[in-house]
């Protein structure tokens, strides 16, 4: 990996599911402590930062009748609209203060469903910055960070997943996702190692369990 052409893109490190009082947070924050997701990322952000990769936040937001949905939605969403999270212009909605975008990361707005891809401009972004490597970490680790996951390796990025950069809403889901899911789509990797490998300039190595956080 070359910091150049490297990407830590981080999902939903919102309020609502990153900070206490968050209309999410309680459903996270045993798996957010299991795996100190939270200062591993702010680690793995100002070292990357500083090696000159590039930081994306991707956040998730909706008007406050949430009118870019069906009027009757089902599965994941419906969990959103009826915790009322993630509306514009709130609380809930911004970027966590610990992890405030700097002026040389870019914040990619758009994301309306599970995919950070689908209803971006985030492909076209990292095409124009020619690059090859993304890293991902964030909420939640099977569905926003897998689905995101999914459709970069189909589009021909060399994908990292940072498991301990990562939180969902049970240790069994998190250990599946991990441990099953990541290794079929992504190099499984700590935020440590990745340093590491993104310092030597080594390809990204490793999958399934011996990169479990």
């Amino acid at each position: 990996m070359e910091p150049k052409t490297t990407a830590v893109v981080l999902i939903e490190y919102q309020n609502d599911f990153a900070t206490e009082g968050g209309s999410l947070h309680a459903a996270v924050k045993g798996v957010m402590a299991q795996t100190n997701m939270l200062a591993n990322t702010i680690e793995l952000v100002a070292q990357a930062r500083a090696q000159g990769a590039l930081i994306v936040h991707v956040p998730i937001s909706f008007t406050e009748e949430y009118r870019e949905l069906p009027a009757e939605p089902y599965g994941i969403l419906k969990g959103v609209v009826d915790s009322k999270s993630f509306r514009k212009g709130t609380w809930g909605a911004q970027i966590v203060d610990v992890l405030t975008p700097a002026p040389s990361d870019l914040v990619i707005e758009g994301k309306r469903g599970l995919c950070g891809f689908a209803s971006t401009n985030l492909d076209f972004i990292l095409r124009q910055r020619s690059v090859a490597t993304v890293a991902l970490g964030g909420f939640l680790t099977n569905c926003c960070v897998e689905s995101t996951m999914r459709t970069a390796y189909e589009l021909g990025y060399n994908v990292v997943t940072l498991v301990d950069c990562t939180a969902t809403l049970s240790p069994e889901e998190q250990a599946m996702a991990v441990e099953k899911d990541y290794p079929m789509f992504s190099r499984p990797m700590t935020h440590g190692a990745f340093l590491e490998a993104l310092g030597s300039g080594a390809v990204a190595q490793g999958g399934g369990r011996g990169y479990t956080a």
